[in-house]
C-alpha cells in the first residue's frame, strides 16, 4: 500500500533480524529465532510485514490451526490463530496495523482455507481492542492470567468464510 506512505508484503527470512527487534521493543512477550522460523516455514503466507521509510516497521504472524469454531457449538473451523502483530511506536494510527491483518486473513484464506481467524489481546490495551472490533472481530472468551505477568487475555475471532 505505497499510497499511505506503507507497503506490505510477505516475510522474507532476511527479515528476521527486524522483526525480532520490533517484537523486542513492542511486546513484553518474546520468541526464539526457531520459533519465526518455523511459523515462517509452515506458513509463510500469513507472515507479513509492513515497510516504510526503508525498513520494516510492522509485522504479523500466524499459525493455522484445525479445532473447534470459535462461534458455532460441535463445528470444527480452520483457524488462522494471530500470534504476534506489531507495529513501531513512530508508525501506529497510520492504518498499518490494519492492513497487515487483513492480508494475513487474506491470505490464509486463499491459501490454507481458513474460516475463522483468533487472537489473544491484553484485557488492558483498549486500543487494541478498538481497532480488532472495528475489523469484524468479537470477543469470544476470556483466558485468565494468560499472560506472563498475570493480565488476563480477551480471545477476540471473526469468520471469514463457511466451513465447507
Amino acid at each position: 500500500m505505497e499510497d499511505k506512505g506503507f507497503r506490505v508484503r510477505i516475510f522474507r527470512s532476511d527479515d528476521l533480524n527486524r522483526v525480532m527487534t520490533i517484537n523486542e521493543e513492542c511486546l513484553p512477550e518474546n520468541y526464539s529465532t526457531f520459533f519465526y522460523r518455523d511459523l515462517y516455514q509452515r506458513f509463510p503466507k500469513t507472515f507479513i510485514v509492513a515497510e516504510a521509510d526503508g525498513a520494516i516497521q510492522g509485522y504479523i504472524m500466524c499459525r493455522i490451526e484445525r479445532g473447534l469454531s470459535k462461534f458455532k457449538t460441535f463445528r470444527t473451523a480452520r483457524h488462522a490463530h494471530v500470534v504476534s502483530i506489531a507495529v513501531m511506536e513512530a508508525y501506529r494510527r497510520r492504518g498499518i496495523a490494519s492492513e497487515i491483518l487483513l492480508k494475513a486473513m487474506e491470505n490464509g484464506v486463499e491459501a490454507y482455507n481458513v474460516t475463522e481467524c483468533f487472537l489473544e489481546v491484553r484485557a488492558s490495551n483498549q486500543l487494541a481492542i478498538a481497532l480488532y472490533e472495528k475489523l469484524g472481530f468479537t470477543n469470544v472468551n476470556r483466558k485468565l492470567g494468560y499472560y506472563m505477568d498475570g493480565e488476563d487475555a480477551l480471545v477476540l475471532a471473526k469468520p471469514l468464510k463457511e466451513e465447507p
